[in-house]
Formats: C-alpha cells, structure tokens, sequence
C-alpha cells in the first residue's frame, strides 16, 4: 500500500510536472510560429513575452520590450476611456474583443482584431494577460472608425457582463472558432469588415444605449431592460400582440385575414385568377362624355359630393355600376389634375374608363363603387384646412390617382388566401404585399401601354418619377399588415410635437409647427395615414351607407369560406362563414381593433368631427344588434 501510494504522489508530482514541461516545449515552439501577433504580460501589464509575428507586425526586437509596461511603450490605444473599458473587461476574467489601434515602432498606425484572454492561477487570481492580433484587410481608415469600433466593442463587454441572465443566448464568438480553419479565417475577415463599417441604424444606438444603461442599473432594471432589449430585437416593432381581453374569434380571425400573409401552401392546389387578361375598353363605352354633357340624373346624384354625407351608392345605380368615371371626372376637374398633368379632359376620360374596366363588377365590395368611394373621401380629406396647409399640390395629384388605382383588377380574395392557394400573384410578389404590389404595377401597365389614356405623357421626367413614388408608396400603404406601424409613426411623429407646440401656446402659424407638417418624412406619413383613413373608412359614414358595406364586405368574406373549404385549403377567417357568422360582432372588432385609434389620430390632424359622431352612432349600433344576440345586419321588422 505504501508503494502503491508513492507511486501515486510521483504522478500527481514529478511525472505531471514533466509532461508539463514537455508540452511547454510544443506550446512554445507553435508561439514562435504562429501567423498571429501574440504578447503575454504579467497581471500588472508588465510584458513577458512576443513571439516572432508580433515583433515582425510591429517592428520591436523582443529586447525592446520585455520588462516594460505598456505604458511605457508607444504601441498602444492612447484613449483613456477605451482602455478602462479593456481593463473593466479583463480584470473581471472575462475575455475581450474588437478592433483595435496601435501604433507600430516607424510611427505607423494599424488596425488588428485583438483578443484578450485573462490566465487565472492558483487561488482564482489572474496572473496572466494574452494579448492575440490578427492584422485587419483594411489598414488605413480614418480614426473615425475606431471610435465606432470603441462603442462597439464596449458593447460586447456589457452584453457578456449580463449574458448569463439571458437564457438561450449565444456566444458568437465560441460558435465561429468551430468551424475549420479555413472557415475561421473567413469569418475572421467578415467580422473585421462589419466592425469596421461606419453604417449604424437609429435602433442600433437605441440598443447600445440601454446596454450602457444596464452597467449602472440595479439587478431589476437591468431585468427590465432585458426585455425591452429582447422586443427592440423583432421585426413587429409596431403590431401590437392579442392579450387577452382581446381574445374574441372575430378579432383574431380579422387580425390573421388581414395581417399576414397566410400559411404556406400545403397541397397541390393552385388558384389563378379568372381576371388574368386585362380589359380592354369596349367601344360603346366610350362615350363623349365631358362635364358638361353628364345625363342629369348623374349630376344630380353627384350634386353633393364636396360633403360627406354623399351618398355612392345613389351614384352606383344611376351610373349602372360606373360610378368612378363620372366621380373622377368631377374631383378631378375641381383639383384641376389635368392642367397639373398637362393632359386633354378627353385623355383623363379614357383613362378613367380604362380603370373602372378593370375593377371587377362581380366582387361585392371590392369593386369600382369603393375605388369611388376612396377617391370621395381622399377628395374630402384634402380638402380640410390642416392637410391643405400641409400637402403640395403634387401630393394632392398623388393621393387622387392612388385612391382611384389602389384596388385594381382586386380578385375579391385576400392576400392570406392567394399565398395559401400557391396564386400566380402570390408567386411572382414572393408573398409578400401581393395584392397591393399588383395593384400598383398594373395601374402604370394600363396608364402607358397607350397614348390615348396615358394621362403622365406630357410630364417632365423627373416630376413624373416623383409623382409615380407617391402614388406607388401610398398604393402600398393600404396593405393591412403595416396597419399599426403607418398609424404609430404618424402618432409619434406629428400628433405628439403638434400636442407639445400646443401646449406651449405655439398654436399659430410658427416655424416650428410649419417644420412638423411639411418635412418631407412627414408629408409622406400624411399621405400614407390619408389613404387608409379613405380606405376604410366605412365605419365613419352615415349608418345606411356603414350597414350596405358592412354587408358587402361580409358577402365577400363568406364567399372566400365557401372557396377555401371547397379548395381544401386553409380557412384564413372561419368565423366569417354564412351559416354562423355575426356581422355585428365582427364589425365591433374591425372597430375596436383597427378604426377607433386610427380616427382618433387622424381626427386630432384634420379636425373631423362630423366622421367621429357617425362611428361613435354605428358603433352603437353594432353593439345593440349584438346584446339582443342578434346576427344580422338589421334588427328584425316590428310585428
């Protein structure tokens, strides 16, 4: 036993120490041949040893620099905030890493992706510091860089201080050394580009900002920042997540048929739209109509359409279903579009003809009495004082083209249901704004295919790119799934100052309040906001107009059911079935879910009050069919 025990003492002694030793010898003999610049210093930053590279990259011979501290030596980053943050890193046993200035012995400046590695000892103390450089590609960015690099580096620290309060975190760091070592090197070069690229986003800052905000917080701030951090993180910074008080089937089923873009296809179905050629014009519509030659019914029905209270539908019947030729001749004559375009009355006819033709008659809703109804109210929004004062007069151009286009050749199916029927729509758009994409496009492939209707064919170049960006961006505007960003945005960026220049008694025509309404940036979120108010703004009309298009939009919904389940495919709103659905319920959460903030916002713009009385009226409405538990449109006749 008492050999068997010395025997013991001299492996654990003498034999491991000499395997230490000899394993010492190849440890040193791959430093001296390594292609990366190594230093090794003592805890108090006193250098012990450079291997071949470092002495080559910085031009010293190791006599020069063995015994001396750093400080002592000009090959370091002089900024004293950017070495405390090393030493906050380092001295606490945590590695660091990120791009680095030195200064080489000719005086030369050179960029490195340094890696420090505190060496721990006996008794948990740190004994050691390694130093690990690899030369950048780029060796001659300005200092500029650097101090981006600083920021960034200093990022990383306060992320690796916090990292174990992060579950399911990732060290990027140890998942690059996995991979081979030529995929090392790679990645050891992209990461050198990307630190060293001046390209920051807003939201960058914001997170490198509360990253510094966690250094001095408290344990449950610091908490709490996490999870702002985590959000910050989505790409749904703006859509808002069902909680439970809005856990009804309607709102969800509303949510998920208008906000997304459906599952993806399962089966082998495809839907092609039956609409895939485009109308031609038939001849006998091709009237020579002008304003002052309109059959007098339909100037009749249009007497009152400067007001809200207008009533389409009376324009729909006494047109036969083509209401927006005669509507658009009218809006537009009184926006003078045609001098602005520098087009023939007759050319805007053609064009508008040419429109309507390819609205489809046979949708319920989606059809070219709500292409008017769109330009009726776009038409009554710049007309308010706030968004004339706001808006130039090629906005207003772009608004009225853009209502009048913004649902052409519209198949009568959401977005959801032709990316789960596989469309050839939802294929050429890559799921993604497919209607509204479409929409867009072929609202120019109608306008310039012919001289006859193209109402752009005397503009100057550039005006015309401008105005085609608008009208597309506010086309674009009506897709359903940037709802809650558009609506924010607009909140944020001018409800709120316009509040606070208010408040501070600035309410009249000041420089301040002139900056918030007609920058750039926010003429676009005007428009924008603009359109989707237009779009649906059913809920906002007189009741019998809300009940009429309630019911139009219900049909079309059941009618997209019926198809889904005939199809086998996926039922994007299964609430909206014929046999069971309640129109009052799902127009209380079409309210509640999308109108109420929407008008609020813009109400505060614009100053609307007659819209605000009719939704709070419809809503009533709605909320009194649905206590009596009743279905229905309409309540049912007295007996």
């Amino acid at each position: 036993m008492a050999c068997y025990n010395e025997l013991i003492q001299l492996e654990f002694g003498e034999v491991r120490a000499q395997f230490k030793l000899r394993a010492c010898n190849s440890l040193f003999t791959a430093l001296e041949k390594s292609q990366e610049a190594i230093e090794i210093t003592s805890e108090d930053h006193v250098i012990q040893y450079v291997n071949p590279a470092f002495e080559t990259v910085m031009g010293y011979q190791i006599g020069e620099l063995i015994g001396k501290e750093l400080t002592e030596v000009p090959i370091n980053e002089k900024k004293a905030d950017f070495l405390d943050t090393i030493n906050s890193c380092i001295k606490i046993g945590k590695e660091w890493q990120g791009m680095y200035y030195a200064k080489k012995k000719n005086g030369d400046s050179i960029q490195q992706n340094v890696k420090i590695l505190p060496v721990v000892g006996q008794g948990g103390k740190i004994r050691h510091y390694v130093s690990i450089s690899r030369l950048c590609n780029d060796n001659n960015k300005a200092e500029k860089t650097c101090e981006r690099v600083q920021a960034e580096s200093q990022t990383d620290i306060q992320t690796s201080r916090h990292k174990d309060r992060r579950k399911g975190s990732l060290d990027v760091r140890s998942t690059t050394s996995r991979g081979s070592d030529g995929s090392s090197q790679r990645r050891h070069s992209s990461m050198a580009r990307i630190h060293s690229m001046t390209i920051e986003a807003p939201i960058t800052k914001v997170i490198n900002i509360i990253n510094a905000a966690q250094e001095s917080s408290p344990m449950p701030v610091a908490e709490a920042l996490d999870r702002v951090l985590e959000i910050l993180r989505t790409t749904e910074l703006y859509s808002p997540q069902l909680g439970t008080k809005d856990e009804d089937p309607h709102t969800s089923d509303l949510v998920g048929g208008l906000m997304t873009d459906g599952l993806r296809r399962l089966s082998g179905n495809e839907y092609i739209l039956s609409a895939k050629q485009t109308h031609q014009v038939a001849g006998s519509l091709i009237s020579p109509i002008s304003l002052n030659d309109i059959p007098p019914r339909i100037t009749q029905a249009m007497e009152n359409e400067e007001h809200w209270d207008f009533d389409i539908f009376e324009l729909e019947a006494a047109t036969h279903k083509r209401p927006l030729v005669y509507l658009g001749l009218k809006i537009f004559a009184r926006f003078g579009i045609c001098e602005f375009l520098n087009c023939s009355e007759s050319t805007l006819r053609s064009w508008l003809q040419v429109i309507e033709a390819n609205y489809h008659s046979s949708n319920s809703y989606h059809n070219s009495t709500h292409s008017a109804d769109v330009l009726h109210a776009t038409a009554y929004f710049l007309s308010k004082e706030r968004v004339k004062q706001t808006l130039d007069p090629i906005d207003e151009v772009a608004a009225l083209i853009a209502a009048t286009v913004h649902d052409v050749d519209h198949p009568g199916r959401t977005n959801s249901f032709l990316c789960n029927a596989g469309s050839e729509l939802a294929i050429l758009y890559n799921d993604t704004a497919v209607l509204e994409s479409h929409h867009a496009a072929l609202a120019f492939q109608l306008t310039t295919r012919d001289d006859k209707c193209n109402i752009f064919k005397n503009m100057e170049r550039n005006e015309y790119r401008t105005l085609r960006q608008a009208i597309i961006d506010m086309v674009l505007a009506t897709e359903m799934t940037k709802h809650f960003e558009h609506v924010n945005k607009f909140v944020n960026s001018i409800n709120k100052p316009l509040a606070a220049l208010e408040e501070n008694g600035n309410n009249g025509d000041g420089e301040s309040i002139k900056t918030v309404l007609t920058s750039p940036e926010n003429r676009i979120l005007i428009k924008r906001m603009l359109i989707k108010c237009a779009d649906i703004s059913n809920p906002c009309r007189p009741i019998e107009q809300c009940i009429e298009w309630a019911g139009r939009i219900s049909e079309e919904y059941f009618a997209q059911t019926d198809e889904e389940k005939r199809q086998g495919l996926p039922v994007v709103m299964p609430v909206f079935d014929r046999n069971t659905c309640s129109i009052p319920k799902s127009q209380i959460s079409f309210i509640d879910y999308f109108i109420t903030d929407m008008f609020d916002a813009w109400d505060a713009f614009a100053d609307l009050p007659n819209l605000m009385q009719h939704l709070d009226n419809n809503f009533k409405y709605w909320k009194g069919l649905d206590e009596r538990k009743l279905r229905s449109l309409r309540p049912p006749p007295p007996e």
